[in-house]
């Protein structure tokens, strides 16, 4: 069975790399839009199966993957800056207090109408940093493509205080998750306890110790 992960993140094909099962990688043409009604959960699990189904449609036969990460503060949902205004403006509203990350998986298979979705979602507390600090992160242009601002697995890390959930959900692919959703389909995937043992994974230690 033919597996495509449909992203064009680096960070979700290093993290599903880990699961040590084939799989390709296909850019999904599904278009990204916030609707401001609805909730980060809501909005996430829409995109995922966006990009999956954009996907699956040019390839019946295949079982496509999706993921998608939004966060939530109060009810306000943010996805990724647009430009380095935002971007501060982002983590200036972030320091110092709790969000939510969401991170929504879907699988789909057109052939036989397959459609599986989930969410995993994780606590975030950050440490209140001075505008300096703030600066001095924008500066190394991590906030570039990433929800919320900020890189959990890079230098972004030192904004952090803790978290509460699964790290890889955080990044934006849940292992666990994901291995559950494969096998329920029929996919061979081995015991992933080692992984979350060994964490190899950058600064996945220092968040689940």
């Amino acid at each position: 069975m033919r597996l495509i992960l449909a992203s064009t993140s680096p960070r979700r094909r290093d993290l599903f790399a880990l699961l040590q099962i084939p799989f390709e990688v296909v850019a999904p043409p599904f278009q990204e839009q916030i609707r401001q009604e609805c909730s980060a959960a809501e909005e996430a699990q829409r995109f995922a199966l966006g990009k999956a189904r954009s996907c699956a449609q040019h390839d019946p036969d295949s079982l496509v993957l999706g993921s998608d990460t939004l966060i939530s503060v109060g009810t306000d949902v943010l996805g990724k800056p647009a430009d380095l205004e935002e971007a501060r403006a982002t983590l200036q509203r972030l320091r110092g207090r709790e969000h939510v990350i969401h991170t929504a998986v879907a699988i789909c298979r057109r052939r036989d109408d397959l459609q599986d979705l989930a969410l995993e979602t994780v606590r975030v507390w950050m440490n209140n940093q001075s505008d300096a600090e703030v600066e001095a992160y924008l500066q190394t242009q991590e906030w570039m493509g990433k929800a919320g601002a900020y890189s959990i697995q890079g230098s972004g890390s030192r904004v952090i205080a803790r978290i509460e959930g699964d790290y890889t959900a955080a990044v934006g692919l849940p292992l666990r998750l994901v291995a559950r959703m494969l096998r329920l389909r029929g996919v061979d995937v081995p015991d992933i306890q080692g992984l979350y043992q060994t964490r190899p994974y950058p600064n996945w230690a220092m968040f689940n110790p």
